[in-house]
């Protein structure tokens, strides 16, 4: 299976916090829909009405819940869970356990770039998508490069367990 996660720099957030180019999400989401078997999106929760209007209708909606957030001054309401999309993945069978439409776990600090993504968010997302050894994983925004090195130590710890 051909999988990709997106991670992209969060609508309006480009230019201020990477000093970078906007990306086209409608594109991204349409590039996603057309490359790849199974994919999985993260963005912020104000953007998600705008993103909302261009994922499949199959996609599902999750969600990252942030116990331990960064505060802002004069936002009264915290930005504490991101959303995360995810459409197709493997079917789970009876003999598979449950897996939650949510995760919770911790914001990383000092990795270099803001929203660097937890490797406990990342094994989630690969049982999620009931992701195998073999698949074809490809992480488009690799910032940190953390979700590549996360895929690399699951992969490994899941040949393990086959064998």
């Amino acid at each position: 299976m051909k999988v990709a996660y997106a991670d992209p720099p969060y609508i309006g957030q480009a230019k201020k916090r990477y000093g970078c180019e906007e990306v086209d999400h409608q594109q991204l989401i349409a590039r996603l829909e057309t490359e790849f078997d199974a994919w999985a999106l993260s963005c912020s929760s104000p953007s998600l009405p705008e993103i909302c209007q261009w994922i499949p209708e199959e996609a599902r909606i999750m969600a990252w819940v942030k116990p331990f957030a960064i505060f802002k001054p004069n936002v009264g309401v915290a930005y504490a869970w991101e959303p995360v999309i995810v459409y197709g993945g493997r079917k789970r069978t009876r003999q598979q356990p449950t897996v939650r439409d949510w995760v919770s776990c911790n914001i990383t600090l000092k990795r270099g770039l803001v929203g660097a993504k937890p490797e406990t968010f990342c094994n989630w997302l690969f049982e999620v998508l009931n992701l195998e050894p073999n698949d074809e994983f490809n992480d488009l925004f690799p910032g940190t490069g953390a979700v590549t090195k996360a895929w690399e130590r699951w992969r490994v710890n899941r040949s393990t367990l086959i064998l």
